[in-house]
C-alpha cells in the first residue's frame, strides 16, 4: 500500500482536537486525535487517551511441573477489576489521582508523582509474534484485595489506539481484519514521525 492511497489531514495539532472512542461494551474513553488519514471513504485515528493510563497488576500462581511458582500479570479480568477498583480507587485518591472506569483500559485523571528510578517496573510481556516484549511501568501505589496484593503502575510509553470512525461520526476501536488495511497502522504511525 503506497502512501499515495492515503489522504492525511492535519497530522500534526497545535491544539489537539480530543475525540470519544467507545469499545464493545459501550464505555468510552477521551482522547486526543494524534494522527487521522482517510482511506476508501473512512476515517482512521491514531489516539491517546487523555488521562493517564493505568495498569493493575497482581501475581499469579502456576503450578509448573508440580512446583508453585507466580509470575507477574496484568489484571484484564472484569469481574476481578470491579471487584478491586473502590480499593485501587481509594489508594490513587492518596496521591490526588482519580482512578476511572474508562472504556479500553482504566485511567486517572490528575498529575502523576516526578519518575524515580527507583520506581520503575520491567515486565516482560508475551507476545504471540514477536517473543518477549519488555513494557516500562512507573509504580504508584499498592494494596490489597480479594486476600492478594495489587501494584498500581502507569506505563512510561504513550498508549496508543487506532480508531475508526463510522459515517455517523461514532468512533470505534480499529481492528483490521483484511490485510490490506494492516497499513493504516503504519502509515498513521509513519505520518506521525515525519511531524515530529
Amino acid at each position: 500500500m503506497s502512501p499515495s492511497q492515503f489522504s492525511s489531514e492535519s497530522g500534526q495539532y497545535d491544539d489537539k482536537e480530543i475525540v470519544i472512542i467507545h469499545d464493545d461494551q459501550g464505555q468510552f474513553l477521551e482522547c486526543y486525535v494524534e494522527n487521522e488519514i482517510n482511506y476508501q471513504g473512512n476515517k482512521y485515528l491514531l489516539l491517546t487517551p487523555v488521562d493517564n493510563t493505568i495498569v493493575i497488576l497482581t501475581d499469579d500462581m502456576v503450578d509448573e511441573d508440580d512446583s508453585d511458582y507466580s509470575e507477574t500479570v496484568i489484571v484484564e479480568d472484569d469481574d476481578e477489576i470491579d471487584a478491586i477498583f473502590d480499593d485501587a480507587k481509594a489508594v490513587l485518591g492518596e496521591l490526588n489521582l482519580s482512578l476511572k472506569r474508562t472504556g479500553i483500559t482504566l485511567t486517572a485523571g490528575g498529575d502523576l508523582p516526578p519518575e524515580d528510578d527507583e520506581n520503575i517496573i520491567r515486565l516482560e510481556l508475551d507476545d504471540d509474534d514477536d517473543g518477549l516484549e519488555v513494557e516500562e511501568l512507573q509504580f504508584l501505589a499498592s494494596f490489597y484485595s480479594l486476600e492478594q496484593r495489587y501494584d498500581i503502575c502507569t506505563p512510561l510509553a504513550p498508549i496508543l489506539f487506532i480508531g475508526e470512525q463510522n459515517s455517523s461520526g461514532k468512533i470505534s476501536l480499529f481492528n483490521p481484519e483484511k490485510p490490506e488495511l494492516q497499513g493504516i497502522i503504519g502509515e498513521l504511525l509513519s505520518d506521525l514521525d515525519e511531524s515530529n
